[in-house]
């Protein structure tokens, strides 16, 4: 029974409905894999006593739901009532939130097993995993003797499934959080629709871009973690007032009739030629299911990136303005004679990590009097023109875009660390356009490169209709047949 962890949330569903097995078997399979996988750094705090508690009320639950049992590792933006969330920061160092965030309260009420908080970049800000107050975290593949990067800012939740520590996670997607780990681990990774999941409680970065989406094994356990997270919530003045849909019973696999479009601006430049490929490999894939492929063109998509690089510095700045050492959180020590703006200058200087600095002053630069007009409105009326480009495709009769998910398989620890901080934010290349638009995006592993590493695909769906955005992930899924896992070296 030692292998459970390995099962899907679908078939450990299925085994408890048949009484095969149990949530606290299984919980326990997931709590002895995490305790012997500390190097990946995938969890930042573990909730054992809680866990066991959680699968023992599931197994005695008469009423089940799809999550019944079922053991998620939450990433450490949302708050969870009495459980330390730091958003990987120090300056939130000791913050136990007496209040549940929505996604997590709902998440509980479908009777899901908390495992404990996952690992990520501070504040949601990085695409390596690298800017944490709790160390790196450790992508689980391995081809050489360096170790690996899961991707950020969601590394810890990636690294967490793709290690089989948990059956399924949570995660958040501001400029691609959620897809590229989730392509750098070979894992499924889903940013729903702007406003499908509520925010509140979800320590924000970017609140115009930030969206919650489950990280998961397999396409249908995205479908299945959805529809536990999504729903209107009053408490977040964004969330839509939408009905919810069975995503799960969208999976049909026939997609006959379908019309995927093809970008042609997002052909790169240095494009390597194992991602050219794949993208051609996946476009065949949906053709071979039914599909029909056509070319199309997002003439905006060049300025998406520097775009996105004022849009959400300007918001953290603004959302980060809270942390200052008097309302919670962290409080430089102080010495005798210091005033309230030693204060906050103290307690931010050694709060916030040099990656987090950076932005808030990129975004108090663009936000200042002089510069407003210049940068941050200038960069709202390209997010626009971004949004009309996709409207126009989806008008013309196309269904969903097909794109890499990163220009590149993942890269080694530390080896952007001294490089200009723009190489780094170019890894989000592929994935800040679906969020400047506010639209649906899915991650699928479809395989590997020439050293053995998974490599993603991305399918952008029309706004609110996820059920048939996972549709279409669920015949690339089954016409690509990934089923490779990491080798066990931890």
């Amino acid at each position: 029974m030692t292998e459970l962890n390995r099962l899907t949330i679908a078939e450990a569903r299925d085994k408890m409905a048949g009484g095969e097995i149990t949530s606290v078997e299984l919980t326990e399979a997931c709590l002895s894999a995490i305790e012997g996988a500390g190097v990946l750094g995938a969890f930042a705090h573990t909730t054992p006593e809680r866990a066991l508690d959680d699968a023992r009320a599931a197994d005695a639950a008469t009423e089940k739901t799809g999550l019944t049992g079922i053991p998620l590792g939450i990433k450490d933006l949302f708050c969870v009532e009495g459980v330390p969330t730091q958003a990987a920061s120090r300056i939130l160092e000791g913050f136990k939130p007496q209040y549940e965030s929505t996604i997590t309260r709902q998440l509980w009420g479908s009777g899901a097993v908390m495992l404990g908080k996952l690992n990520m970049d501070e504040f949601a800000m990085g695409s390596s995993n690298e800017t944490s107050v709790y160390g790196n975290a450790v992508n689980p593949w391995k081809v050489d003797d360096r170790q690996l990067t899961p991707g950020g800012s969601s590394g810890g939740s990636a690294a967490a499934v793709a290690a089989d520590l948990c059956l399924g996670a949570t995660g958040t997607d501001t400029g691609g959080s959620i897809r590229q780990p989730a392509a750098f681990t070979g894992t499924v990774g889903l940013k729903p629709t702007y406003g499908r999941c509520s925010r509140w409680g979800v320590v924000a970065f970017a609140s115009s871009l930030d969206q919650a989406g489950p990280m998961t094994k397999t396409v249908r356990d995205a479908a299945i973690l959805l529809g536990g997270m999504a729903g209107h919530d009053p408490m977040d003045s964004t969330s839509a007032d939408l009905p919810l849909p069975d995503f799960e019973a969208a999976l049909t696999g026939d997609i006959r009739g379908k019309t995927i479009g093809i970008p042609r601006e997002y052909r790169v430049d240095n494009m390597p030629a194992e991602i050219d490929e794949l993208w051609a490999k996946g476009r065949a894939m949906l053709e071979e299911a039914g599909a029909k492929i056509v070319d199309i063109s997002l003439p905006h998509t060049k300025y998406a990136l520097p775009a996105y690089y004022v849009i959400a510095p300007a918001e953290a700045s603004s959302n980060l303005a809270r942390y200052d050492g008097v309302r919670f959180g962290r409080r430089a020590e102080l010495a005798p004679g210091d005033g309230i703006t030693d204060m906050y200058e103290k307690t931010r200087a050694e709060g916030f990590g040099p990656e987090v600095q950076r932005r808030v002053m990129v975004g108090t630069y663009v936000l200042s009097a002089g510069y407003y007009d210049a940068y941050y409105n200038r960069a709202r009326k390209v997010r626009t023109l971004i949004k009309r480009d996709f409207d126009e495709a989806f008008a013309a009769g196309v269904d969903a875009i097909l794109a890499p998910t990163t220009p590149t398989a993942a890269f080694g620890l530390g080896e952007m660390a001294d490089a200009d901080p723009v190489q780094m934010y170019l890894n989000d290349v592929f994935t800040v356009t679906v969020n400047m638009a506010g639209l649906p995006g899915i991650s699928v592993p479809v395989g590997l490169d020439a050293s053995g590493l998974p490599l993603g695909l991305q399918l952008v769906g029309r706004p609110f209709e996820e059920g048939d955005l996972l549709n279409l992930a669920y015949a690339l899924e089954r016409e690509a047949a990934f089923v490779a896992k990491p080798a066990r070296w931890w």
